[in-house]
């Protein structure tokens, strides 16, 4: 398993990006629009965050900026934490072998997520490539919230 960011959700990105690059000194990363889903995100890193590969950077902030006005509140306004795993499906199989919901099964053999017992969200990324769909993640629906 390797952590891969933190995501917490803004209500302003610029205002956001000021203080987190302008002030903080964390570097933007690579920024991804979807306007499909109205929402922007941008990830940053800490100028001494050097790569986990050479060359590269490991981004370790998610800033997730949603186009329609929302009003987050202190509960809402914190994302997940996200981690890549080598079998997404082994993993959530040993999740919920111990006790844990799996909110989002990973049905598209990609992506999952659980919550901690403290309900802090926790994203599952399948590392490479997505498996092939299989069951009983497949045809399993989505339980609460994440």
């Amino acid at each position: 398993m390797r952590y891969l960011h933190t995501m917490i959700r803004v209500s302003d990105l610029d205002q956001s990006l000021a203080f987190y690059c302008g002030l903080l000194g964390l570097v933007e990363m690579r920024r991804v629009e979807n306007r499909a889903g109205r929402f922007t995100l941008v990830f940053l890193a800490a100028p001494l965050d050097h790569a986990r590969a050479a060359g590269e950077w490991s981004p370790l902030l998610e800033l997730t900026y949603n186009w329609d006005p929302e009003n987050y509140g202190s509960a809402r306004n914190f994302g997940h934490l996200a981690f890549e795993v080598d079998d997404i499906y082994a993993t959530c199989a040993k999740l919920a072998a111990g006790g844990i919901t799996v909110l989002r099964p990973p049905r598209d053999g990609r992506m999952a997520f659980v919550r901690s017992p403290d309900l802090i969200s926790i994203e599952l990324l399948q590392r490479g490539s997505a498996l092939p769909r299989a069951e009983p993640w497949a045809s399993m629906p989505n339980t609460g919230t994440w």
